[in-house]
């Protein structure tokens, strides 16, 4: 584990918060931290290429774009598990692909241009897997504010 110096925390910390709508959004924050934009970017590209840092993208609300989110679960046979997980992985609008010990040991969230898009990634799935994909639509929205302090 890559240890993570006091302007590595306060990075990680600031990029959970909102970044400005700008052509240079990392400018104010490097001027916050104290680093040039150059400096502030190649830690950001540090802290990734060291695993700290999965994933660093925005997210947005495909509802309010006119898309849609879904969370499916899949029950894999544990000898397919790696080769479905590959197949699976390769729809660009499949997110947060997870293993769980469960009879639905495959979980991943669809993000999808349209509602029906969500329909047609699945059955591409099921076609390419030839297993069932297990649709859980979202019902209602929370907003539970995860952060991680660093």
């Amino acid at each position: 584990m890559t240890a993570l110096d006091d302007i590595d925390r306060a990075l990680v910390n600031a990029l959970q918060d909102d970044l400005p709508l700008d052509h240079r959004p990392f400018a104010p924050l490097a001027e916050k931290l104290g680093l040039t934009e150059e400096a502030l970017l190649d830690r950001v590209k540090a802290l990734r290429a060291s695993g700290v840092l999965t994933r660093f993208g925005p997210f947005f609300d495909a509802a309010a774009m006119g898309g849609a989110f879904c969370l499916c679960a899949m029950e894999v046979p544990a000898d397919r598990f790696d080769e479905v997980n590959d197949q699976v992985n390769a729809h660009e609008e499949v997110a947060h692909n997870y293993e769980r010990t469960h009879k639905l040991n495959m979980w991943f969230v669809l993000a999808c241009e349209t509602p029906e898009g969500i329909a047609d990634v699945a059955a591409r799935i099921e076609g390419k897997t030839g297993l069932k994909v297990n649709l859980f639509p979202k019902l209602q929205e929370f907003y539970i504010g995860f952060r991680v302090a660093a």
